[in-house]
């Protein structure tokens, strides 16, 4: 196990190497000037010019980014061009009311979407299978940014029963936690369904069946733990999108995650902040991902033979 763990930490350099040229390339020709923009509209162009040459922006692109790798790799980001903190002092800050949020978010839609998937698999074709594969597929075709704002509309405007936005009580993570935990709650009700209807169809669930095993038996026990492998996949990367800053839902919500913090470092071409912002969801992604390969061996024994 210890050697898989490794290979897959080697295979995070290639990953982020990748991530952070893409992104550098697109601050890098996205237009306005880091200097300007930290003197000041008024500042004089001899001041400005001055400030570009001493952080190095006129120098050609690979020789800009050759020198943020060599940084980055000795863990210095730099210093927001906004606020003049640490990035990752300032990431850091954010990221507990992201993993809050996300926590909550996938919790919801764990609670929804498996039980549903799994009585929609039990009751293939029934009335409650329809209405359910229905509301999933509104899920999924549903923006985020466009169910937040018919929550706040609802229970916010008109209603006036929960705040529309901010960060303090547990009132206020109710409507963005919603928004996110059922929309992934929608894909991981049809992950589950699907998966479930392909392993009851196996000959070993009919033969428990013959054998007169009870149903509620050979679903949860046989079943179900051969269906997750798949939906722990999903429930996974909901939550690594979710971990990384849901970044629609949390500007919606005015909610001082990543998410958010991301959207304004971008706005106001806050290259250090986006770039550190960036590798932060990335390495945290992965090691989401890397989490679930892990667990795979805990629920099914034979993935985890392999690993030896």
């Amino acid at each position: 196990m210890h050697k898989y763990v490794f290979r897959r930490l080697l295979m995070l350099i290639p990953v982020l190497l990748g991530v952070t040229f893409i992104v550098f390339s697109i601050m890098y020709m996205t237009p306005g000037d880091p200097a300007q923009m930290i003197l000041g509209e008024k500042a004089p162009a001899e001041a400005v010019e001055r400030l570009r040459e001493e952080m190095g922006l006129n120098d050609p692109f690979l020789m800009q980014y050759g020198r943020f790798v060599k940084n980055a790799m000795m863990g210095k980001f730099g210093r927001s061009y906004t606020t003049n903190r640490e990035v990752f002092a300032e990431i850091f800050s954010r990221f507990p009311a992201t993993l809050q949020l996300a926590s909550l978010g996938v919790l919801i839609a764990v609670a929804i979407g498996i039980p549903v998937g799994i009585i929609s698999a039990t009751k293939q074709y029934s009335l409650f299978d329809s209405i359910s594969m229905i509301a999933a597929l509104i899920g999924v075709s549903m923006p985020n940014f466009w169910q937040g704002l018919m929550l706040i509309l609802l229970f916010s405007v008109y209603l006036g029963w929960l705040p529309s936005g901010g960060y303090g009580g547990f009132a206020n993570f109710i409507l963005p936690a919603l928004t996110l935990g059922t929309s992934s709650a929608a894909i991981i009700t049809r992950m589950t369904r699907s998966s479930m209807l392909e392993v009851i169809r196996q000959d070993y669930i009919r033969t428990a069946r013959a054998k007169g095993v009870n149903e509620k038996t050979v679903v949860n026990k046989h079943a179900l733990k051969n269906a997750l492998i798949p939906v722990i996949t999903v429930v996974g990367l909901q939550f690594g999108y979710l971990l990384g800053g849901a970044v629609l839902t949390e500007t919606v919500f005015s909610w001082p995650g990543v998410g958010r913090l991301l959207v304004d470092a971008i706005k106001q071409k806050d290259t250090p902040m986006v770039q550190a912002t960036v590798v932060f969801i990335a390495v945290t992604f992965s090691f989401v991902n890397l989490g679930v390969d892990i667990l795979y061996a805990f629920v099914d024994p034979r993935i985890k033979s392999q690993y030896k």
